[in-house]
């Protein structure tokens, strides 16, 4: 009988301080602890990989987190710069220009934290590089070049929920974050959603939002022309009225197999493996990519350390499923219930699809071991 592996470490730092020892100080110890400077070399560059934030958005990662992995990065003979990837709608991310200048807004400077900030698929999201993984849905994927070319890679994540995968995390992070324009693309591709008339008021508001101009009022009621629609899936959010829909059974597992085969890619360019940084703050139902942040659910809980993408995504859908939900929120009337926060928020889809999927890509283990730093 094959001997099963020892559970994956995932440090949690929790968000206690005083005078002599601040969060700031418990996350450097996290990350020694982790021994994160193992999945990199002297003179490495090395891809920190997160997410800027749309503008109008406020829930994604402060600066001072970014810089403490910076400056432990390049205080160690590292080259660091920040990166992120074209997106696949239209908004102030989608191509490079727009993309550093929100960054920059949103306070990723070289100025603020010591490093550049370069867009990992080019101008407008067209520079990729093809690597094999042998997935269930693609045999190669294709990965942001500066991400696949470069030396390294830690990964730094807001955790939150998410309007097709239930949460977001580490592995989106890297799946769907890592794809070039083209691969979002793919992955989103079996995502097409389609206008309940019973439901629909006709109000307009999602062919007033759609970035591709995919949706049309016709007899009073919005239509979806799925040949431009590119499953995007923001009407979703937008709809006052739900009026949106999706088969989730079907395109919810596949948006979630694909990413996480997204994932394996980038994973493969990485010899030394990459180091993961969760952060479980300003929990948000849906997904950093609109131009707002709703009201956090549950409580800030901490950040999370790992060089296991499945453990430490395991770890922190634990972390959150375990609070107390917080009244007035998205979770509406079940704030007080105990239980799965992520499908309370996205009750149509099953989170846990990304773990299953990611373990039998050999991304990593859902069996992990909580060694809290203090």
């Amino acid at each position: 009988m094959k001997k099963r592996a020892d559970p994956a470490k995932v440090y949690f730092v929790d968000l206690r301080a005083n005078t002599d020892r601040s969060v700031l100080d418990k996350l450097r110890e996290a990350l020694k602890q982790a021994d994160l400077l193992k999945v990199t070399a002297e003179g490495d560059l090395v891809a920190v990989k997160l997410h800027f934030g749309e503008k109008g958005s406020t829930a994604y990662l402060r600066t001072p987190y970014v810089k403490a992995v910076v400056d432990l990065l390049a205080g160690n003979g590292r080259v660091p710069f920040l990166t992120d990837t074209i997106t696949l709608y239209v908004g102030t991310r989608s191509d490079s220009a727009r993309h550093i200048m929100t960054a920059v807004e949103n306070g990723f400077s070289y100025a603020s934290i010591g490093v550049p900030v370069i867009i990992a698929d080019g101008l407008k999201g067209g520079q990729y590089e093809s690597v094999e993984v042998g997935g269930k849905h693609f045999s190669e994927v294709k990965i942001a070049a500066d991400i696949a070319r470069a030396d390294s890679m830690v990964v730094l994540t807001h955790v939150k929920g998410h309007e097709l995968t239930g949460i977001g995390g580490a592995l989106k992070n890297l799946g769907m974050g890592g794809g070039s324009r083209a691969g979002k693309l793919a992955m989103h591709s079996d995502v097409r959603p389609s206008i309940s008339k019973e439901k629909c008021t006709g109000c307009g508001k999602c062919v007033q939002w759609c970035q591709v101009k995919a949706i049309s009022l016709k007899g009073k009621k919005a239509f979806i022309d799925s040949s431009i629609c590119v499953g995007c899936a923001e009407c979703i959010v937008v709809c006052p009225e739900r009026a949106p829909r999706i088969e989730w059974n079907w395109s919810g597992s596949l948006v979630q197999e694909k990413m996480v085969e997204y994932a394996a890619g980038v994973a493969r360019t990485k010899k030394r493996g990459i180091g993961y940084v969760n952060f479980i703050m300003d929990f948000s139902p849906q997904c950093d990519c609109y131009p707002f942040s709703d009201t956090p659910v549950i409580p800030n809980v901490g950040i999370l350390v790992s060089r296991d993408p499945v453990a430490i995504d395991r770890a922190s859908a634990d972390l959150v499923n375990r609070q107390q939900g917080l009244k007035g929120t998205a979770l509406g009337s079940k704030y007080k219930a105990r239980g799965d926060k992520i499908r309370m928020l996205h009750p149509d889809i099953d989170w846990k699809i990304q773990i299953r999927h990611a373990e039998e890509m050999g991304l990593g283990s859902s069996r992990y071991e909580l060694v809290k730093v203090t």
